[in-house]
């Protein structure tokens, strides 16, 4: 069994922006030895107490102590309130550092791994639904970027150990031995993985959704992969979460080693695009998505999958995300590199789109998400930084002369490429979004701009700059390439980067 210790993040990582948003400061003065220096320091030593009278001017060995260290005056003014730090617009100096203020973090955990994660999904698991307790347990699958195609896995990890952050404030001054979520703040939390190999990269994984237990006994848990081989492969990954919960479980590696199926439909032809149909499907289904403008649909049947060997055409350019929709077991909604997002009805004959946007951004749509509350709500993110909020209601049939729609919802705040965004499972209003500006924003857009505190100056310097329906901003990964809710522990964010996954939980959702 493999594991390892993932220690936490300390100074320089994860950032938020609230009320009392993250600080900079400078680097304290360390001497030669690694010590910081003491400037009042003194070497004056005594064996014995010597009393003084510093009123007594005839006593010559007298000594004020005024003269030695002045009167310290106390001062009225309340302390200066950490610097706020404003991702595009604030630049931090030299032996400067971002600092998180966890008093706004109910849990943050940092963990490194071996190779780059770029994709991951989380895994639902038997532990119960809306858990609150702490310490925390979380499952997630996730596929390698290694330097040699030879070295990738696909990786299920247990995260545990997973502590608060922070003390409810009701326990602050509390002594109360039964208060278990009072004790261990801040432990490290611990990093189980099981693996099995795989052939080449993996670009995208996602996992079969299930509405209720994980699978036994001989009950497959899918998860497909998206290789940089062009090939798409499905796994059964039941028995790893098995073996990680089950002290002496062994694993048939000459089972679990080897795809359930490979789909073949896309050639050599790499790609990024794919979702799983909801679990209330009759039969699973999953669509992928490759480089060449081409979507195709497998099924399950009784005794396997099947590839549909006809594509879904109407997209000019790479398609980078797929989302069935949550009301609709025939309908689905589709990005691409030609700027546009279209929507699907598998029983429609040509296999063409029957509704869209044609530019919906002003480059390349890398991701959407479907809201499965209020279903004509779907949001978008795109390579030049913007995320959109549509109501497809207002979409006009594929054909139609009619213009695009507007977006219900606009915000331009990350300054690089969008590279994740998903709705809040329970919460229709929020969601959350990575970025390559190496941010994972939370937005309400519930929240409205209040007039009253509007011509009322600004908290922070630059607030004005921040839009109301951004509700935190989390930093400190390298390169964010994925970001997900988790579903049975609210308000739990998960990201991956370049150096590892992030566990969050903020006091904000």
């Amino acid at each position: 069994m493999s594991k390892r210790s993932a220690t936490d993040t300390q100074d320089g990582q994860p950032f938020q922006k609230m009320a009392a948003g993250g600080s900079k400061r400078d680097m304290p003065a360390v001497d030669e030895m690694g010590e910081f220096e003491d400037a009042w320091e003194d070497d004056i030593e005594s064996d014995e107490e010597v009393v003084v009278d510093g009123n007594d001017e005839n006593d010559e060995d007298g000594m004020d102590v005024d003269e030695v260290l002045p009167a310290i005056e106390e001062s009225d003014e309340a302390p200066q309130a950490p610097q706020v730090f404003i991702p595009g617009t604030h630049v931090l100096g030299k032996d400067e550092i971002l600092e998180a203020d966890d008093s706004v973090y109910i849990m943050r955990h940092s963990m490194n791994v071996n190779w780059p994660c770029l994709s991951f999904d989380v895994l639902r698991d038997n532990l119960g639904n809306e858990r609150q307790r702490f310490p925390a347990t979380a499952y997630i699958v996730s596929g390698t970027q290694a330097d040699d195609a030879s070295k990738n896995e696909v990786l299920v990890y247990k995260m545990s150990s997973l502590h608060r952050t922070q003390k409810d404030s009701n326990d602050s001054d509390s002594d109360n031995e039964d208060d278990d979520d009072a004790e261990d703040l801040d432990e490290d939390a611990i990093l189980e993985y099981r693996s099995i190999p795989h052939v080449g990269g993996v670009n995208r994984i996602r996992a079969q959704p299930l509405s209720s237990a994980v699978p036994s006994g001989s009950q497959p848990y899918h998860v497909a992969t998206w290789a940089d081989t062009g090939k798409v492969h499905i796994w059964d990954v039941r028995p790893l979460v098995e073996s990680l919960d089950s002290p002496g479980y062994v694993i048939d590696k000459s089972r679990t080693n080897t795809p359930i199926f490979t789909i073949p439909s896309h050639g050599r032809a790499e790609g990024f695009a794919m979702d799983w149909a909801s679990s209330g499907a009759s039969s699973l289904r999953l669509l992928t998505g490759d480089i060449h403008s081409k979507i195709y649909l497998t099924t399950s049947t009784p005794s396997g999958f099947n590839a549909l060997s006809q594509p879904f055409l109407s997209h000019t350019s790479s398609v980078e995300d797929i989302q069935w929709s949550p009301s609709e077991p025939t309908v689905f909604a589709s990005c691409s590199a030609d700027q546009s997002i279209q929507i699907w009805d598998v029983r429609t004959r040509g296999r063409k789109s029957v509704a869209g946007i044609v530019t919906a951004h002003e480059s390349d749509v890398n991701v959407i998400s479907w809201n499965r509350l209020t279903t004509y709500l779907l949001v978008s993110g795109g390579d030049e930084g913007a995320i959109k909020t549509w109501d497809l209601r207002n979409v006009k049939k594929s054909g139609s002369a009619a213009c695009d729609p507007a977006p219900v919802a606009s915000f331009n705040w990350h300054k690089a490429p969008i590279t994740s965004i998903e709705w809040h499972p329970t919460e229709d209003s929020i969601f959350a979004a990575s970025g390559a500006d190496n941010q994972v924003t939370m937005w309400d857009l519930a929240v409205e701009q209040d007039d009253d505190e509007a011509g009322m100056g600004e908290t922070f310097p630059g607030e004005a700059q921040v839009p109301p329906q951004l509700l935190f901003v989390h930093q400190g990964q390298k390169d964010i390439k994925e970001v997900h809710w988790h579903s049975q522990i609210p308000g739990t964010v998960i990201s991956t980067a370049l150096d590892g996954f992030n566990i969050f939980k903020t006091i904000s959702v």
